[in-house]
């Protein structure tokens, strides 16, 4: 019996020895990535367990309409968010000189297509398996899957009603070489992205040509930021802006002012991107704030006059067809378009 009980006690002590890894192995923690990639269907459950342990995020974002986003998000989970906003190149600048300097506070950003594609080539943003991609536009996810598409910035035109009759609005971009145009048309000063795609898509090089015509006869101010540009058209300074987002003369027009946005074809839109920082310090916090925004985010944010790219969702511009900025091809082809776009417009 002794014999046997030695035996018994060490076998339970041998199979204890192999199973303690397995045991060990159950209880480690997961990766950022693998957080991140994480497709059970507890995903919610575990993002949310480790995001409360967490106890926070840190977002850096362009919108500054993203702050009734993320109170919701703090509403349904408890989770305090902090948040930095700027414009789009000094978000992408704080990234990258952040990274550089190895200070990892960020873990989520929101930016335009162009400045997170290129916080994804320089390998800052990491990938996120969110079950709600597969609802969402297509081009919102691109091929790397660094970054998501959550709105769609839709370059519109707008007009100020008291100066500017409706049965007078241009049709097509030809029309703005009527004279009654004159000292009347802004755009705003760095959309050398939206010009270069629509001459494009017009067809070079007489797009070009048609542009430099009308500027020629009837002048263009410019004016930098698309929020001063509306404000500017909404006072009646600027009559009509050709390059607002569609969001902007309806959210001011909401507080009364006399404006009315529209749209001339074709029509020109690039993504408002989220994405989730490489070396986010707080990954599930990030990923289920990521889950979030593509499902209960986009109806706060359509609520606003956005855009949404969830196909669960209608259009606010209808079913106009929409002609993408390649986020990819403005990073490559900047210098150029900005060049352009200035000698165009007298921009600096």
């Amino acid at each position: 019996m002794e014999r046997l009980s030695i035996k018994l006690l060490a076998a339970a002590a041998f199979w204890g020895v192999l199973a303690a890894p397995v045991l060990a192995a159950d209880k480690a923690p997961l990766s950022l990535e693998e957080i991140a990639t994480y497709q059970g269907s507890d995903r919610n459950e575990r993002l949310l367990e480790g995001a409360k342990k967490e106890g926070e995020l840190q977002v850096y974002h362009a919108y500054p309409q993203m702050a009734a986003v993320m109170s919701a998000f703090t509403k349904k989970y408890g989770i305090k968010v902090t948040s930095w906003r700027a414009g789009s190149e000094k978000i992408l600048q704080r990234l990258a000189s952040e990274a550089r300097a190895k200070k990892y506070t960020v873990d989520v950003v929101q930016n335009n297509a162009p400045e997170n594609e290129a916080a994804h080539r320089e390998n800052l943003l990491q990938e996120v398996k969110s079950a709600h991609l597969k609802d969402l536009v297509p081009g919102a996810v691109p091929g790397h899957r660094g970054w998501v598409g959550i709105t769609l910035d839709v370059f519109s035109a707008a007009y100020h009603t008291g100066k500017v009759k409706k049965e007078e609005l241009p049709r097509t971009y030809r029309d703005l070489l009527d004279p009654k145009w004159k000292g009347r048309l802004a755009v705003e000063a760095e959309d050398q992205a939206w010009f270069a795609t629509l001459t494009e898509k017009l067809g070079e090089p007489q797009a070009s040509r048609l542009f430099g015509d009308i500027v020629a006869a009837n002048g263009m101010s410019v004016r930098k930021g698309h929020s001063l540009l509306t404000s500017l058209v909404a006072s009646g300074e600027v009559p009509l802006a050709l390059s607002v987002y569609s969001w902007n003369p309806e959210q001011v027009k909401a507080k009364g002012a006399p404006i009315e946005g529209f749209l001339i074809e074709p029509v020109v839109a690039q993504f408002s991107t989220l994405a989730m920082a490489k070396a986010a310090p707080h990954p599930n916090a990030a990923a289920l704030f990521y889950d979030f925004v593509l499902n209960e985010g986009q109806q706060i944010l359509a609520d606003m006059h956005f855009v949404p790219t969830s196909k669960k969702l209608p259009s606010p511009i209808g079913n106009v067809a929409l002609t993408l900025v390649d986020p990819g091809r403005a990073l490559d082809m900047q210098e150029k378009w900005i060049k352009a776009y200035n000698a165009l417009t007298g921009a600096h």
